[in-house]
C-alpha cells in the first residue's frame, strides 16, 4: 500500500504514514485479534519470496538470498505498533526453539531507525536479526497487509505461510509445522 506524499514533506513521514495504515489495517479489520497459536494455512500456490537486501542496527547486512535451502520466518513489524508489541516475545522464544533446527528468523522493521529499534529492544530483547527497511521498499515489494505481517519460507525460497496479525511463534503446533517444513 502507498500513502501519495507532497513533495515538500519528508521521506520519513511517509514512510511512518504507511506503516502506521498498514497496522491500523491490521487491528481495525480484526485481523489482528488475538494472539494465536493456530498454525497458518498454506497459500494455495506458493509464490517466490521477493529478494532483499537490509541492514541491521549494528550495519550487518543481510540478504534473503543468503539462507536458500533452509525455511525462513519473514516478519514485517514497527516499534509503535501494539501487535508487533504483543507478538516479538513469543518469536523470541519460538527463535530459541528453532535455530538448532537451522531455521532462519527475520523481523524486518518498517521505517524506523536504529536507535529507535535500539531503545524498543531494552524493553522487549530479541537475540534474531532486525533488519531496517528504512523507505519501506521491501515492504511494497511483499504481500503484506497490516502489521504485523508474517511469512513463512520454504527451503526452495517460496512463501509457502502468511500470517496477518499477532500469533504466537512459540505454540507447540507452530514450532512443529516449521519443523516438519525444514525436514522435508
Amino acid at each position: 500500500m502507498f500513502i501519495p506524499n507532497p513533495s515538500d514533506e519528508p521521506m520519513p513521514y511517509r514512510v511512518l504514514a504507511t506503516a502506521l495504515v498498514l497496522c491500523l489495517l491490521a487491528t481495525g479489520s480484526g485481523l489482528a485479534a488475538q494472539m494465536s497459536g493456530d498454525p497458518p494455512r498454506p497459500l494455495e500456490k506458493p509464490i517466490p519470496a521477493p529478494g532483499f537486501t537490509l541492514e541491521d542496527m549494528d550495519g550487518t547486512t543481510h540478504r534473503l538470498e543468503d539462507h536458500g535451502g533452509r525455511v525462513v520466518v519473514v516478519s514485517f513489524w514497527a516499534t509503535w505498533c501494539p501487535p508487533c508489541r504483543e507478538e516479538m516475545p513469543s518469536m523470541e522464544r519460538a527463535w530459541q526453539a528453532l535455530k538448532e533446527h537451522d531455521i532462519v528468523m527475520l523481523a524486518v522493521n518498517v521505517g524506523e531507525d536504529a536507535d529507535t529499534i535500539f531503545a524498543f529492544t531494552g524493553d522487549y530483547p530479541v537475540s534474531f536479526p532486525l533488519p531496517m527497511d528504512r523507505d519501506s521498499s521491501v515492504l511494497k515489494a511483499w504481500p503484506v497487509r497490516g502489521l504485523p505481517t508474517t511469512f513463512v519460507i520454504d527451503k526452495q525460497g517460496r512463501i509457502v505461510y502468511r500470517v496477518i496479525g499477532g500469533r504466537d511463534w512459540s505454540s507447540p503446533e507452530l514450532l512443529q509445522m516449521l519443523i516438519d517444513l525444514q525436514n522435508r
